[in-house]
């Protein structure tokens, strides 16, 4: 039963698949699972992923009602191998009593582990439960590969501002169980701050719009303005799971806007990570690989990265974020190459297909009489003993002969070393017609 002490967000879930916005690829008239519903079949047993407030729970509870069959619900942090066990009698006494299966939602499934996942596995075969989880974890890494090839993987996207806004408006014109009643209308322009801070959650968005009505209520306002949803919604935290796909996506979107050349991007990233709280020495890391391998062309790219993480170490946040805003615009804006990167992986292959050819003994080290005897370091020539300190010859194993792995770019340092270095190969071409 709900009642007026029930958050808004809490009365306001849709009841069928019609009510839902947005999800259109996973709810809409074309979408699969409509189509099954329509013709008055049973889902597979599923999971649902994604970021709070986009639908998991209604999603479930629609199903519910719409297939009616029984309810029942489980939470993988409060709830263990006995909660299964409970949750399975359960199933069973409702099919000896009118045949139908339980739909047995299950909050948080990733909590629960290996062998407790696994003890979902025959009643989801059997189809005594259709079992719907739902995580906001990676579901890849955070499921059992038994109990996951038994489940079709659902992936529910924050919702738009359009999304938001429409939940918004039902809401307000909803007499039973929104503010219909009330008497008290929105701003254009604060349904356009709800939308835009809530970050595609719902629940989020409820939630801001039902204590915003409270304040506006408060002081007697017919309209709920934008300095009511600012004072309501002040400083609240965005979604940010510091171990989980939002703290990598960020990062990894940073990491793409500094190699795109895209500072705006590169700074909206890293600042979005900082707000979250992000730590950020973990920023700087990435920074010090990125300017290795991406930006190999230019020395002072590495060089401005360590100097960030050094200061940022020394002088911590908020004041950290000044360098650190110096690094991101710096390495987003140099020249970019990624050749010594390629050089590297290149002969990390050949050192796997030729781990252990024998280094030419004029390299190898001689320290005694007796290893130079046996040959150690002859016929070696010292570079700085002839013009421009060098020597025209290769000093890789024989067997690999001329190969080369390091193939710079035109860009930034990159085009000094290719003319070195085609000056170089010229030189030792050269020298083999004469010996030829």
């Amino acid at each position: 039963m709900i009642s007026e002490q029930t958050p808004l967000a809490e009365r306001m879930r849709p009841r069928t698949l019609a009510d839902f916005v947005g999800q259109e690829k996973i709810v809409g008239p074309q979408s699969v699972l409509y189509r099954i519903l329509k013709s008055g079949g049973v889902p597979p047993s599923l999971v649902l992923f994604g970021s709070p407030g986009v639908g998991k729970t209604s999603l479930a509870q629609v199903l519910s009602n719409t297939l009616s069959l029984h309810f029942c619900r489980l939470s993988g942090v409060l709830d263990g191998v006995e909660g299964i066990r409970n949750a399975v009698k359960l199933a069973e006494e409702n099919r000896r009593r009118d045949h139908k299966s339980t739909l047995l939602l299950v909050d948080e499934i990733h909590r629960f582990n290996k062998s407790q996942q696994d003890a979902f596995l025959p009643h989801v075969e059997s189809g005594l439960i259709v079992l719907v989880g739902q995580t906001t974890e990676n579901v890849s890494f955070r499921l059992r590969s038994a109990l996951l090839s038994r489940l079709k993987v659902l992936e529910l996207k924050p919702l738009t501002e359009a999304d938001i806004a429409e939940i918004l408006r039902r809401a307000l014109l909803d007499a039973e169980r929104g503010l219909g009643n009330s008497g008290v209308g929105l701003a254009p322009e604060a349904m356009a701050t709800i939308a835009r801070i809530s970050g595609g959650d719902a629940r989020r968005a409820l939630n801001c719009l039902e204590w915003s009505y409270f304040l506006a209520r408060d002081i007697g306002s017919q309209e709920i303005l934008v300095e009511h949803v600012r004072e309501a919604f002040a400083d609240q935290p965005q979604y940010f799971d510091a171990d989980g796909d939002q703290h990598f996506d960020n990062l990894s979107a940073m990491i793409k806007s500094l190699r795109g050349s895209d500072p705006d991007a590169a700074l909206y990233y890293m600042v979005r990570a900082l707000e979250a709280g992000e730590d950020p020495l973990i920023i700087t890391r990435r920074m010090m690989i990125f300017a290795s391998e991406d930006a190999s062309c230019d020395p002072r790219a590495l060089a401005l990265a360590v100097d960030v993480d050094s200061a940022v170490q020394r002088v911590g946040l908020p004041e950290g974020r000044i360098p650190l805003a110096q690094a991101a615009v710096y390495l987003a804006c140099c020249q970019k190459s990624n050749a010594s990167y390629r050089a590297l992986r290149e002969m990390e292959q050949v050192v796997r297909e030729h781990p252990n050819l024998p280094v030419p003994a004029r390299l190898c080290n001689a320290p005694t009489d007796l290893m130079r005897s046996l040959g150690r370091s002859e016929g070696y020539r010292y570079p700085h003993d002839f013009p421009d300190a060098f020597v025209p010859e290769r000093y890789l194993p024989d067997a690999l002969g001329a190969m080369r792995v390091f193939k710079p770019t035109t860009r930034g340092i990159d085009a000094k070393m290719k003319e070195r270095l085609d000056h170089f190969d010229s030189l030792i071409s050269n020298a083999r017609n004469k010996k030829g």
